[in-house]
């Protein structure tokens, strides 16, 4: 029977490089969808742009922008750390800053101060 010891060196030789990447991309998703609903807000123009399709008005524009610029991240950082081992704490403080920040641009009080 043979014993199985998790040394330091065996912790230390995991790969979370696509963990971070989806964090990260996460953050930027939700501070990009929140940004968008500020700047629509704040400009007739972007908000006539957002409006994909006029039955839903800007709110389309807004999600499918947040979610492709969402894949493109995750697609992006996936391929820089893929197969590489980070340190997760900072680009989780990163993804939860940017996703707050996304949070905030959501908030009706909020967006509809740049009315």
């Amino acid at each position: 029977m043979t014993t199985v010891e998790t040394t330091e060196s065996a912790r230390e030789t995991r790969i979370d490089g696509l963990a971070a990447a989806a964090l990260l991309a996460a953050g930027v998703g939700a501070f990009v969808l929140g940004l968008l609903t500020t700047l629509a807000e704040a400009s007739t123009g972007i908000h006539d742009f957002l409006q994909f399709n006029d039955r839903v008005g800007p709110l389309s524009g807004k999600t499918i922008i947040a979610a492709a610029v969402y894949f493109g991240a995750l697609l992006v950082f996936a391929l820089i750390w893929r197969g590489r081992q980070l340190a997760l704490k900072p680009v989780f403080i990163a993804a939860v800053i940017l996703l707050l920040l996304g949070v905030l641009g959501t908030f009706p009080t909020f967006f509809q101060a740049f009315a």
